[in-house]
């Protein structure tokens, strides 16, 4: 059957993850803060990424690491911090984002050599392409063409994008280094169905340029591609990165309509979007794993 660890256990998005290996494999969950009712069954091992020993402690008899665990934010944005306080929510250190998602990504990826770990598949995000956080700069993201795909250039301005674009290396040095296979997602403002109808209910024309391309993708959906890649793990190159997002955008207005109205100038090097295409692409998701999405928050539109 085989032991697939799950980081980040206690997060929205591991809720699908576990859901999706739980009658396939022995899962064990690994998380700072008490697991929800609805996993609370698994074996459980509370413990911190930033913690070496706690990792060490997690990996033991493990084939597969799902790494789900993340600082989701830059911890070091005070504008960030700003709302986050307003909202009630208790403020990390600043540098809470680089300790957990770098250091606490070196020591996982450390402990799973030392114990024999094949396999890890991390999600990580589209925010590694650097769109994220340019609306505080007063500038475009550079795009050098539409689609974005993985072989796009990054141009990361906070560190949360950095540091998932250097998370993506970090995994790479480890297999070039070890040979153990690790695979990164690239999704995008990840949404289970409650999202989704809340997106339609509150859907409205768009009034600017979209500092995050109108990405998303269903929860469901990125935990059968995570799923998806550790089950073809053995037929597919040692590493690589996956993007993983919905087909369409999450705006109303068809996409070339929202290219020409805001951003006329990457027309030229737009290619094949038509409808309500995603601004980035699959194809090399599709290629490989014959994934697609198969959810869209536009099913929960009103008809009338």
């Amino acid at each position: 059957m085989g032991k697939v660890l799950v980081t980040g256990a206690s997060g929205r998005f591991a809720k699908y993850m576990v859901a999706a290996l739980r009658d396939k494999y022995e899962v064990v969950l690994f998380s700072r803060s008490p697991i929800p009712e609805d996993r609370a069954d698994l074996p459980t091992i509370i413990g911190d990424l930033n913690n070496y020993e706690d990792c060490v402690k997690a990996v033991q008899g493990v084939d597969v690491i799902q790494h789900l665990g993340a600082v989701p934010w830059a911890s070091d944005d005070e504008r960030s911090r700003a709302s986050h306080a307003a909202r009630g929510i208790p403020l990390p250190s600043f540098d809470a984002t680089m300790k957990t998602n770098i250091m606490g990504t070196y020591y996982l990826m450390k402990a799973a050599v030392d114990a024999g770990v094949k396999t890890v598949v991390m999600t990580g995000s589209n925010c590694a392409f650097g769109h994220c956080g340019y609306g505080v700069t007063g500038q475009f993201y550079p795009v050098h063409y539409l689609p974005l795909d993985e072989k796009h250039p990054s141009a990361c301005v906070n560190s949360y994008a950095w540091s998932k674009f250097a998370g993506e290396e970090l995994l790479h040095t480890f297999t070039r280094a070890y040979g153990i296979r690790t695979y990164i997602t690239r999704p995008a403002h990840i949404c289970d169905e409650a999202k989704r109808r809340d997106m339609a209910a509150n859907a409205k024309p768009a009034s600017e340029w979209s500092s995050g391309l109108w990405g998303w993708v269903a929860s469901e959906d990125l935990a059968e591609l995570q799923l998806r890649i550790q089950q073809a793990a053995n037929d597919l190159p040692l590493h690589d990165v996956f993007v993983g997002n919905n087909l369409d955008t999450e705006a109303l207005e068809p996409t070339m309509e929202l290219i020409a109205r805001f951003r006329p100038e990457l027309l030229p090097v737009t290619q094949g979007l038509t409808g309500y295409d995603a601004l980035f692409s699959n194809a090399h998701v599709e290629k490989m794993l014959g994934w697609l999405p198969n959810r869209s928050w536009r099913e929960y539109l009103p008809t009338c």
